[in-house]
């Protein structure tokens, strides 16, 4: 038996629009986390950094980690946050490509290094710390780490990509 089948009710099967992620039919399975989970992903999704830069972090973070789950739904809302297609598909690759202004390239490396190696050079810090104010540092890695760790329940409880949502991309990725 495949392992999604196992672990996702079949009551959120349907139209992607119309219902919660999926993923959150396997965290209902242990009922203490899903509500403090739903609290933690409420904050961040109303936290001090604009949409733009979350959503930017998301999608890097989902392409670092590899998930097609996140990949998909951060795509819908990454286009919502004012992403360009164009953009969202630079986010699938190596170093952070041109196009990209300084504080948004700065919020991509950010990413890279917190995924390779769960820390922020210092160079990387001071960089951040031109643009953002202190609450927003803060955010930046739990923004990361919320993905991440999202990533990981996605694909080793084996939750299954809406059909709707966009897929994961097919870019080889160049040293960070």
């Amino acid at each position: 038996m495949e392992r999604a089948s196992r672990i996702i009710p079949d009551d959120l099967a349907g139209d992607p629009d119309h219902r919660p992620p999926q993923i959150l039919g396997t965290v209902a399975r242990h009922p203490h986390l899903l509500e403090s989970m739903l609290k933690f992903s409420t904050a961040l999704a109303n936290g001090v950094l604009p949409r733009r830069a979350s959503e930017i972090l998301a999608l890097r973070t989902a392409w670092n980690c590899r998930s097609d789950f996140e990949w998909g739904h951060h795509t819908r809302y990454g286009l919502e946050a004012g992403l360009a297609e164009a953009e969202i598909e630079r986010l699938a690759g190596g170093a952070p490509e041109p196009g990209w202004n300084a504080e948004e390239s700065v919020l991509i490396r950010a990413a890279d290094e917190l995924h390779k190696t769960q820390d922020l050079s210092d160079e990387t810090w001071l960089a951040l710390a031109e643009t953002w104010d202190e609450p927003q540092l803060v955010e930046i890695p739990f923004v990361v780490g919320q993905y991440t760790m999202l990533s990981m329940v996605a694909k080793s409880t084996g939750v299954p990509v809406d059909e709707a949502l966009a897929r994961f991309p097919d870019r080889r990725p160049s040293a960070p």
